[in-house]
């Protein structure tokens, strides 16, 4: 029941591990304030930061991580595999991961995904192979992908037989992560997802604040007596997601976390979702298997 979730619940992944089910998120922070900002994400109690490649801040969750005074083992990070890395299929992404554990100072991920679908299938296939391999050598704990539209999906699965065919070890997938919100709310993705025990992030989840004041989020928000931001993040939570949140302010890291003392209704969360498909961040889900 949603409303049994706290700050410290997590998934249990297809890999055996479990994730946490509110990260913070990095898209966007200046390498230099990374730190900063994790550190202020750990005294509020995240345990769950999501960075990339792309991100150029690995280094600094890193530098949080080893400045908190925290187990590695008590927090779960993220890293992405950038386009160009995924284009250059397997070795291009064995040499990424290399080079992001290296950047980050860390032993292992707990999680690495494939950030888009950009590449063609041949690619896809070795950089999702580079990725099993890794989990195989204890370098990364749990593997996914993010941005696959349903058709990249489907051939990821018909990619997994094959390598388990060749080298009697295909992977698993454990998470997907995508913008979704209620004006791109991806119901496909999360039923193939929901189908497989796979778990599903949301980036963007408040929209980057392209939606405050709309009549149903104004209207919850003051029902409920939070904010726009704290509505969003709990329609996420109840709808199954494991939302992303970002921020680089002290009290919204903080507000951000805030979300377990109320509830949505059924009412209320048919009412903030819409039909609109209304991405505010790249699309890659629209892109073709050749591409």
């Amino acid at each position: 029941m949603a409303s049994t979730y706290t700050l410290n619940s997590t998934f249990k992944l297809n890999s055996g591990y479990e994730i946490p089910r509110l990260g913070f998120g990095v898209y966007q922070t200046p390498p230099e304030a990374t730190e900063k900002a994790c550190l202020e994400a750990f005294k509020v109690g995240y345990r769950h930061i999501d960075s990339a490649a792309a991100y150029r801040n690995e280094a600094g969750v890193g530098d949080a991580l080893r400045a908190s005074g925290l187990s590695r083992s008590d927090v779960f990070f993220t890293s992405k595999i950038p386009p160009p890395a995924v284009k250059g299929g397997y070795e291009g992404t064995k040499a990424q991961i290399e080079k992001s554990l290296k950047a980050a100072g860390v032993e292992y991920f707990d999680l690495v995904l494939l950030h888009a679908p950009y590449g063609g299938s041949a690619a896809r296939k070795g950089a999702w192979k580079a990725l099993v391999e890794a989990v195989e050598e204890g370098k990364l704990r749990s593997i996914g992908i993010s941005n696959y539209g349903i058709h990249h999906l489907d051939e990821l699965e018909q990619h997994i037989a094959e390598l388990k065919a060749e080298r009697g070890n295909g992977g698993v997938i454990s998470v997907g992560q995508y913008e979704i919100h209620p004006w791109c709310a991806r119901n496909d993705v999360i039923d193939w997802f929901a189908k497989r025990n796979i778990a599903c992030e949301a980036y963007s989840p408040v929209v980057q604040g392209a939606r405050w004041g709309e009549k149903t989020l104004v209207k919850l928000a003051q029902k409920h007596g939070k904010t726009e931001a704290q509505v969003l993040l709990r329609w996420s939570l109840q709808k199954g997601l494991v939302p992303l949140p970002k921020s680089v302010t002290p009290s919204r890291i903080k507000e951000n976390a805030e979300l377990f003392d109320f509830e949505l209704s059924p009412e209320d969360m048919a009412e903030l979702e819409t039909d609109e498909y209304s991405p505010v961040c790249w699309d890659p889900l629209k892109s073709g298997l050749d591409d």
